[in-house]
């Protein structure tokens, strides 16, 4: 059976561009990048542990202290509403008793549940290596930037993501510690000055198997 697409969802997939320059007139107020934010979290994660952490850069001080360190991306620093660095958090299991009590006291999870899956979970993450943590925050993170890019263009806004940066230096360079923290990537947002640019996507069955 066909199915149609809701438009407002068709548009928020298909009107996506990658935005290098934005209208610097426009600011996003720290209210509804906070509900973009809370939308884009409720993306999935391993065993719920949410290991993303934001960095909002939106001050004149914050842009000039990454600008350095995104050199080939000034135009989107300079004229984005703000640009969002996402990290992994490597030591994310510290939430998990915080995530599971609030879960059984929403009645999302069974006490025994919870007091059954804590205790080996928590013997797993002690001994799992840190390569290992690190291809789950990145896979993690990854689905949480996408879907803050089609919140924020529900909300009416442009994002870029962008992969070059000193990733060897941005956690330091805002205080943050290095080696528990993994930088993902960066994504510019505001509104677009212009069109941006579409691309091409390989036909579906060009990258897919059916078995």
């Amino acid at each position: 059976m066909n199915k149609t697409l809701n438009n407002d969802f068709k548009e928020i997939i298909n009107g996506r561009r990658s935005i290098k320059s934005y209208d610097t007139s426009v600011k996003i107020s720290r209210e509804e990048m906070t509900e973009i934010l809370e939308k884009a979290m409720r993306a999935p994660s391993s065993i719920n542990m949410q290991p993303w952490r934001f960095l909002v850069i939106d001050s004149p001080e914050g842009k000039a202290k990454l600008a350095p360190l995104a050199r080939f991306n000034q135009q989107q620093v300079e004229t984005s509403s703000a640009v969002i660095a996402i990290f992994g958090d490597l030591n994310n299991f510290e939430n998990a008793e915080e995530i599971y009590s609030k879960s059984v006291e929403l009645g999302y999870m069974p006490l025994e549940v919870k007091e059954q899956q804590l205790p080996r979970l928590a013997s797993y993450y002690a001994a799992v290596p840190t390569e290992v943590m690190r291809d789950v925050v990145l896979i993690d993170c990854g689905l949480v930037a996408m879907q803050f890019m089609l919140t924020a263009r529900a909300h009416g806004y442009d994002t870029n993501p962008i992969g070059g940066y000193e990733k060897d230096q941005i956690a330091e360079a805002f205080g943050l510690d290095k080696e528990r923290y993994v930088p993902v990537m960066l994504i510019s947002i505001g509104k677009a000055a212009s069109s941006g640019y579409n691309s091409v996507r390989l036909p579906v069955d060009k990258v897919t198997e059916w078995k």
